[in-house]
């Protein structure tokens, strides 16, 4: 019984550390906003200093939920959470620099 409690604990608790993750606050720039589809294409800041193993920054297309699309724009510079949801990269926050 103690090792049905033990495995059902872990269970619970495993996904807790990437759900914290997925929450943390992103900075990039929008690139791309496609309100038919409602998606919106943000490029990452690199973070960090850019040598010549850099990867540069990379371009992610997330879904928007109602509104988001209307709050920011091409050009801008945003600070965004994005988290996974029904198996769609979702922006759960977003906000203007």
């Amino acid at each position: 019984m103690n090792l049905a409690k033990l495995l059902l604990a872990a269970a619970v608790l495993a996904p807790i550390p990437s759900v914290s993750l997925a929450q943390q606050s992103v900075n990039g720039t929008v690139t791309t906003i496609d309100r038919p589809s409602e998606t919106i294409v943000i490029e990452r800041t690199q973070d960090g200093t850019v040598g010549a193993g850099g990867g540069g920054a990379t371009e992610q297309q997330f879904k928007a939920p109602e509104g988001v699309l209307d709050t920011v724009h091409p050009g801008d510079e945003v600070t965004f959470s994005a988290q996974q949801i029904d198996g769609n990269k979702t922006i759960t926050k977003i906000e203007p620099r």
